[in-house]
């Protein structure tokens, strides 16, 4: 039994969600082709969307990374072969710190007691992309064009954007999130830029799309975008003005709009206490 369910965004752009980790992935069909927008996060989940992808289209994959953290590029395996494309800067990240993550996640899965997803990462092979770009790159998928973009540092400095054109649709990735409070704690973390992350969110607004997919939680409207790129344009600012001593870092948890553990994460501030 399969805990994830299809979204239909267009005709032929489909997002995939998942309780584990409120995750998020895409599917973009061609008349050609198709393209996976990530693998989630070990190969026995890889499997399962192999499988879900195989429902809707018989055509061949292609598949694209939008970052190199666990949760949405470790389930490739099952994919292969096939072309992988992801930015530049994701080669090197899955190199240098692939292993440990996988490690450690793995360890923290068993920790919780979820054993199956634990022995998974175990036997899970990271599979570095041979495709990689450092701005844009247009994939053709028969009719239909899809461009890959990176236009900033963000929750990570090699996010990449998939914008459908034609279908109004850009999957964000980790860039976005539809968390109860917008983004969550676990959004940031040492990799994230904040400062240029609201100039990569207004990207995302001068694409003109309708629809726009997180990395976690359900697809949103531009104004959710909106939303999100004044909220960290301010805690940026708070952020500016710890750093010169302008404000305490207590003053900046207290003025930010988001909760508590969010703007801790965010600013880098330990908890109180």
């Amino acid at each position: 039994m399969t805990d994830g369910r299809w979204i239909d965004l267009a005709e032929g752009v489909y997002s995939r969600r998942y309780p584990e980790l409120d995750l998020t992935i895409g599917l973009v069909v061609g008349s050609s082709g198709c393209l996976v927008v990530d693998t989630r996060g070990d190969v026995g989940q890889g499997t399962e969307l192999a499988a879900a992808v195989r429902e809707l289209t018989s055509l061949p994959w292609t598949v694209v990374y939008t970052h190199a953290h666990f949760d949405h590029c470790f389930g490739t395996t099952p994919f292969l072969p096939c072309d992988v494309w992801a930015h530049e800067a994701c080669v090197a990240e899955l190199t240098t710190y692939g292993e440990q993550a996988r490690g450690k996640r793995a360890a923290s899965y068993r920790a919780e007691g979820k054993t199956t997803i634990a022995d998974d990462l175990d036997r899970t092979t990271i599979e570095l992309p041979g495709k990689v770009f450092a701005d844009e790159a247009v994939l053709d998928l028969g009719g239909r064009r899809v461009v890959l973009r990176h236009v900033g540092k963000a929750h990570t400095d090699h996010d990449v954007l998939v914008h459908v054109p034609d279908a109004g649709v850009v999957f964000a990735g980790d860039v976005v999130e539809n968390a109860p409070a917008g983004f969550s704690a676990e959004s940031f973390g040492v990799d994230n830029d904040l400062g240029s992350w609201p100039g990569v969110l207004a990207a995302i607004e001068a694409m003109g799309a309708q629809t726009v997919v997180p990395g976690h939680g359900e697809p949103v409207d531009v104004a959710f975008v909106t939303d999100q790129r004044e909220k960290l344009t301010e805690l940026a600012e708070l952020h500016a003005r710890v750093r010169t001593k302008e404000l305490t870092e207590e003053d900046a948890v207290a003025r930010s709009r988001y909760p508590e553990d969010v703007t801790r994460a965010a600013l880098g501030v330990p908890a109180a206490g």
